[in-house]
């Protein structure tokens, strides 16, 4: 089943006539999973023909306001259209205070019913994928975070149709990599299936180099990961707190990602956007830098 990541807004902390403030949203099966969620994002929703009540879950990074501040509007948005679900927040230190405090600045219409978790580490799994996150460094509390869709085992069907054995309950053994026995003759699971390989998509939206980023999104098959500064600005982004181009690349080619999607840019590059990309691309061929409603499927 194909991952579809949507890019609702892809500028640093101040939006552009061509960029809004951060938020990206990653669609799987029934899950909608919102990652951060800056001013504008519901209007960017509807450019982009996404119905926000099908929203499952929001994963914050951190509390500075271009990537929060479209939150209230957004929650008050679903509770009047009567969202009915439990809408899942997750967080790192502060986040059930900052709630708390951002739902006390205006009046709150409706009722929502929203679970609110500050994590670090694995902090949702089912049969099919998992969500984990990382403290990062960026001044305040921030996570980074990657969703893993888990593999399995598959069967070949053309290796299925010769060995005779019927489709039906006896197979999800062999689904599970077990031997079975059929009429009496052995059949090993080695010989009729392969394994499809996890499929992992990391996150790292603001944050200055630290030891943790590599061994975090290592072997991810697409980092999106923020590029506010260029390498000569270096200085600049060590007082900021965030990476240069030349560190994201490092970054993608250290940790062997497959692919590389640029954003959270500076409106400093606006007319020369591949300015950034031609820095990282020196490191990193597999390199790509989205624009404002870009959708990319894994």
């Amino acid at each position: 089943m194909t991952i579809k990541i949507t890019f609702l807004g892809t500028a640093d902390a101040i939006p552009t006539a061509k960029r809004n403030h951060q938020a990206i949203l990653l669609s799987y099966d029934s899950e909608n999973i919102l990652i951060d969620c800056g001013e504008g994002t519901q209007r960017q929703f509807r450019k982009a023909g996404l119905n926000p009540m099908k929203l499952t879950r929001i994963l914050i990074t951190h509390w500075h306001g271009d990537h929060i501040l479209g939150i209230p509007g957004l929650l008050q948005t679903l509770a009047f259209s009567d969202y009915n679900k439990t809408l899942y927040i997750y967080g790192p230190k502060g986040t059930k205070k900052y709630i708390k405090e951002l739902l006390k600045t205006f009046i709150f219409a409706n009722e929502l019913k929203i679970k609110i978790e500050e994590v670090d580490g694995k902090f949702f799994e089912n049969d099919d994928f998992y969500l984990e996150s990382r403290k990062m460094t960026h001044g305040c509390p921030c996570n980074a975070y990657v969703f893993v869709k888990k593999g399995n085992f598959k069967i070949d069907k053309n290796k299925l149709k010769k060995s005779g054995l019927p489709q039906g309950p006896i197979l999800q053994k062999l689904k599970q990599g077990k031997d079975i026995v059929y009429k009496g003759k052995k059949y090993f699971a080695k010989d009729l299936i392969y394994r499809v390989n996890d499929l992992k998509i990391s996150f790292v939206l603001d944050t200055s180099l630290n030891k943790d980023i590599v061994p975090f999104v290592k072997d991810s098959d697409l980092l999106v990961c923020e590029s506010a500064f260029d390498s000569k600005l270096v200085t600049k982004a060590r007082k900021h707190k965030h990476l240069t181009a030349k560190q994201v690349g490092e970054i993608a080619k250290k940790a062997k990602v497959k692919k590389l999607i640029l954003t959270h840019i500076s409106q400093r590059y606006d007319k020369n956007p591949k300015k950034i990309l031609g820095e990282v691309r020196k490191i990193f061929k597999k390199s790509y830098l989205v624009n404002d409603l870009d959708v990319i499927e894994v």
